[in-house]
Formats: structure tokens, C-alpha cells, sequence
């Protein structure tokens, strides 16, 4: 559980800096030798700041607040995407980062409660996330919350 109560609240304009400052964690664990943290990183800055600035509809980005200081602590986006074999609608986390300060308080684990719950409220029935293999820290989480790998994403250079 986190030391300080956690407010989780929708992001405002003015998280922009502290968005844009975590994506360089999403790439904090052994990367595969074909990728580097920078093409990590800006992969996801453009669709955040889409929808940030409310020109990505059906997502939403919810930031982790610890109390009493009201300092940041993480955050999770998600969007909508529709289910490749029916069609259904549902949420799927495009990212989640946490301060590494805040690591291991409970932060992830509020966050991805909050997502859970606006999925719930849009009337989605499930929540998919992708993670690199070699993210075990994440997937370790993700095993916790009970979420199950469905697909294997595979490569091969050429």
C-alpha cells in the first residue's frame, strides 16, 4: 500500500511536463537488442498528447496524486480499441509509468484499479495492455492484478 493516500484524478494541461517526463521509463528494463529507449519513448508521445489535448476520443489518462503534498506519483492512459475477432469495444492500457520513488507504494496497482473502473463505467467487459517479455517487473504486476497473456507477438530480422 502506498505511504501517503493516493487521489487518482483525470490529467490537466498542465501535466504535460510530467507525461512527457516519464515515458523514458516504459523503457526501464532489458531492451531487446533491436530496440532503444529513445523509439520506446516516442512511440507513445504523440498519441498521449492527442489525448491530452483532446484529440484522441473514448481515452482517458488519470493521474496519481500522493497526499498530503499533492506531488505526482504515476500515471495510466488508455483508449478504446475494438476486439479483432468481434468487434467489441474495450479499454486497453497504452501506458502506464511511476515515478521510481513511488515504486513498489501501491501506485500501479491504484492506477490500474482507476482504468479498471472507467472501463466498467464505458460498459467494457475486459481491459488488454501489451508488455515486452523482458518487462518483468511489469508482467509481474500484471500477474497480480490477474491479467493473462492471450496473444505472442513474434519477430524476426531479415
Amino acid at each position: 500500500m502506498p505511504t501517503n493516500p493516493l487521489t487518482i484524478r483525470p490529467a490537466r494541461h498542465d501535466d504535460e511536463e510530467f507525461l512527457l517526463r516519464l515515458l523514458p521509463r516504459l523503457a526501464d528494463f532489458p531492451l531487446p537488442a533491436w530496440r532503444t529507449a529513445a523509439e520506446i519513448a516516442r512511440g507513445d508521445r504523440q498519441i498521449l498528447l492527442d489525448a491530452l489535448h483532446g484529440k484522441l476520443e473514448h481515452s482517458v489518462i488519470l493521474v496519481a496524486e500522493s497526499s498530503p503534498d499533492g506531488g505526482r506519483a504515476g500515471y495510466v492512459f488508455a483508449t478504446t480499441k475494438h476486439d479483432y475477432f468481434t468487434g467489441a469495444a474495450h479499454a486497453h492500457v497504452e501506458v502506464i509509468a511511476v515515478e521510481n520513488g513511488a515504486e513498489r507504494q501501491g501506485v500501479a496497482r491504484s492506477l490500474m484499479d482507476a482504468v479498471e473502473h472507467w472501463a466498467k463505467l464505458r460498459g467494457y467487459a475486459w481491459v488488454t495492455l501489451n508488455v515486452f517479455d523482458r518487462n518483468a517487473r511489469a508482467k509481474s504486476l500484471y500477474d497480480r492484478l490477474g491479467y493473462l497473456p492471450e496473444t505472442v507477438h513474434y519477430r524476426k530480422d531479415l
